[in-house]
């Protein structure tokens, strides 16, 4: 038999081993990081002119209906998909990619209409892309 009053201790948590390894980590973690710059692009973008241009004769003209529905030259399409408006701008063009290309859009029209015009025209092989404006009186 033990006759001996026991001692309730409190265990104790010593803070100073998990500070030190804390501290270590961060030295260490702020010595090996590498601080990468972002990549820089000079773009130098076009101004709109007072005056608007003519198109050329031979241009190839996609328009596109507030609703994404495209028209190529002016005759609709069956479909809205990438690959038929693709087609039908390759069509028109008969293998000459050097043609100039005009987007023209309705100020309704999604931005992922006109995008998807652009992807149709970038896989046909036109590099030479316009986009039509329209200048407003309202704007001067």
């Amino acid at each position: 038999m033990n006759f001996r009053p026991r001692r309730s201790e409190e265990p104790e948590v010593s803070l100073i081993p998990l500070v030190d390894t804390v501290l270590v980590l961060l030295v260490f973690f702020m010595l090996t990081t590498t601080f990468d710059r972002q990549a820089e692009f000079k773009i130098q973008l076009p101004e709109a002119s007072a005056t608007p241009g003519e198109p050329p004769a031979q241009a190839i003209e996609i328009g596109i209906t507030p609703q994404g529905s495209y028209m190529v030259n002016g005759k609709p399409l069956v479909n809205n998909r990438v690959d038929t408006l693709k087609r039908a701008v390759e069509s028109v063009a008969q293998g000459r990619t050097d043609l100039p290309l005009i987007i023209s859009a309705d100020a309704k029209t999604p931005h992922q209409a006109v995008v998807t015009a652009m992807d149709a025209a970038g896989q046909a092989g036109f590099v030479h892309l316009s986009i039509a404006t329209q200048h407003s009186p309202d704007n001067k």
